[in-house]
């Protein structure tokens, strides 16, 4: 008879994990999880052997146990791969952020500047009279502000993105999360930098009446 609480030798190991790699691809995982049987159905128990019952209802008990551990051991490493995409889901949206400062920021830009151009060939036409350097100033206030808004928009994400690689280590090394996927090169920063770099080009030639734009 064997002991309570040893389950027979062949159903231990249909109910042991599969061995897998400290970081199993999803095709490992779902092989793996053939080797986790269904849930052990209650034995059928002979109540005049109270003795053999408890006996029986043991290894059931351990059967169970078993089993919980193998989906338990599944559970673990989808919640860390999930976990590890999450970072991901978090870098491009801090990349949609940008590009929604870059489309805002390049507006005030080209209306400032379409308006400082405009009225300055009507200055120049004789067309308007009155005080028209003020309209021209207020050309000049929205490429301020769209290059000010470039700059905070750079600012923001840069710190953003180093404080999101930092605590993705942090859990790499803690072994939370396999972060086997790189960052890749933020085309949407260097997109950002160009149009700083246009907008206070603009702003210098606007400014002081040299350079390209002037």
């Amino acid at each position: 008879m064997p002991a309570a609480g040893d389950a027979p030798a062949d159903t231990r190991k249909s109910l042991r994990p599969a061995q897998m790699s400290r970081s199993p691809t999803i095709d490992e995982i779902l092989a793996s999880d053939a080797d986790i049987v269904l849930v052990p159905e209650i034995p059928a128990l002979d109540k005049s052997d109270p003795d053999q019952a408890s006996v029986e209802y043991s290894e059931h008990r351990t059967k169970l146990s078993t089993h919980r551990t193998a989906l338990s051991t599944r559970r673990t490493e989808m919640s860390s791969r999930r976990t590890g995409m999450s970072f991901q889901r978090s870098r491009m949206s801090a990349e949609r952020t940008l590009m929604s400062v870059i489309r805002t920021s390049l507006s005030l830009i080209s209306f400032g500047f379409t308006i400082y151009q405009f009225l300055g060939h009507l200055v120049q036409e004789k067309l308007v009279s009155g005080a028209p350097h003020a309209a021209r100033n207020f050309g000049l206030a929205l490429i301020w502000l769209g290059v000010g808004m470039t700059i905070i928009g750079i600012a923001y994400h840069v710190n953003f993105m180093l404080g999101l690689r930092r605590e993705r280590q942090s859990m790499c090394e803690e072994g939370l999360i396999h972060a086997k996927s790189g960052f890749p090169v933020s085309y949407t920063l260097l997109v950002a930098v160009l149009i700083l770099i246009l907008g206070l080009v603009a702003l210098t030639s606007l400014t002081f009446h040299v350079g390209p734009f002037d």
